[in-house]
């Protein structure tokens, strides 16, 4: 079986940790700061980075770094992770659903504007897959209504619109290092801002509200990352930007070989990072596609099959989003990873290829 993701952990990896471990210094200490200096020189065009335990960690002091709370609205896409709806959630605000563009997966700026209320204090698009948002016509948006723009990159690294790094054009952004992200620290998130007062903020947040020791200035929260952790992080970073062209040409493979489905597009001027190849199964039930791949050998995964404002936790909505509705039936995840060989290309995308031809077929 080709796993749909796979991380990739080796030898440097697990030698950082038990140099970490050796050292006795465990707890956010020196190598989380410098995980945070160098993803700033390397992925973020030298903004402030604040390491924090997880990408919803990282969304959630954004927020509250913010002062957004009670009474107060953000809007988000229904079509992405529980996570981005429930930061604002906790904050005590009100996610605003709204719906996605067809092609690019990611928060349509129309659907944006006309769900935008005296309420509403911030945007937080998502770039779905590695795709980036369209944060031009976002950040026009923000500034002519003076709202905050926070970017949910936590698929995105090294994601680019017109040569400007994702990361870079809002208020404040947040990555993740889950294990299947484009890069790992087993667990983690990291804020990114070019507001010195917003970076001090969260990093009294991250920290129980103190900067010195038992002087607590304000209501923090105990969101750290540990030493482990960002020794980790710190080799996963010297292996991005190899891993990220690796992506982007199996990408490109199956975009010059896969027939028969729907393909992701890449906008003018965008560079795409990737963190899924994300086909759309137009003729055929998408389920029974995904459990054939698999008896073929291929896994593959679907992000998401329920949009945020159908679950449970955020039952109540009911906003008409069309584009949404087609990409929870529709969309398909196939391996994409760097690990994966030329061999393993060619048997997914013949794999795809033939069950697409079967398109005719009874279910």
């Amino acid at each position: 079986m080709i796993p749909a993701a796979s991380p990739s952990i080796g030898r440097k990896e697990i030698r950082s940790v038990i140099r970490v471990m050796r050292s006795g210094q465990i707890s956010q200490g020196p190598e989380v700061a410098a995980f945070e200096a160098e993803f700033s020189e390397q992925v973020v065009e030298n903004a402030e980075c604040v390491a924090v335990n997880s990408g919803t960690s990282a969304l959630h002091l954004i927020l509250l770094g913010l002062g957004i709370g009670c009474g107060d609205e953000v809007i988000v896409p229904s079509f992405t992770f529980a996570a981005t709806a429930n930061a604002v959630a906790l904050t005590g605000a009100k996610p605003v659903f709204v719906d996605i563009e067809f092609d690019s997966f990611c928060i349509d700026p129309l659907a944006v504007e006309n769900a935008m209320t005296p309420r509403t204090k911030a945007i937080m698009p998502v770039h779905m897959y590695g795709h980036p948002a369209k944060m031009e016509q976002l950040t026009r948006l923000c500034a002519k209504w003076g709202m905050d723009l926070i970017e949910d990159a936590a698929h995105a690294h090294l994601a680019s619109i017109g040569g400007q790094k994702v990361g870079t054009w809002g208020t404040a952004a947040a990555f993740s290092f889950y294990p299947t992200k484009n890069m790992t620290t087993g667990e983690g998130g990291m804020v990114v801002t070019r507001s010195s007062d917003l970076a001090h903020k969260i990093r009294l947040l991250r920290n129980q509200g103190q900067e010195i020791r038992y002087h607590n200035e304000l209501v923090g929260l105990n969101n750290r990352m540990t030493d482990i952790n960002a020794a980790i992080g710190r080799v996963q970073l010297r292996k991005l930007r190899d891993w990220t062209l690796r992506r982007r040409d199996n990408a490109q493979f199956f975009s010059d070989h896969i027939r028969g489905v729907g393909l992701p597009l890449v906008a003018d001027g965008v560079e795409h990072s990737f963190h899924q190849y994300t086909i759309r199964i137009q003729n055929q039930n998408r389920d029974t596609f995904s459990q054939r791949l698999a008896d073929l050998g291929v896994g593959s995964g679907i992000y998401y099959p329920i949009p945020v404002h159908q679950l449970p936790s955020f039952a109540g909505n009911h906003s008409h989003m069309p584009a949404t509705a087609e990409a929870v039936k529709q969309v398909l995840s196939i391996p994409v990873h760097p690990r994966l060989k030329r061999a393993e290309l060619r048997k997914i995308t013949q794999a795809v290829n033939h069950l697409a031809s079967l398109q005719g077929s009874h279910e």
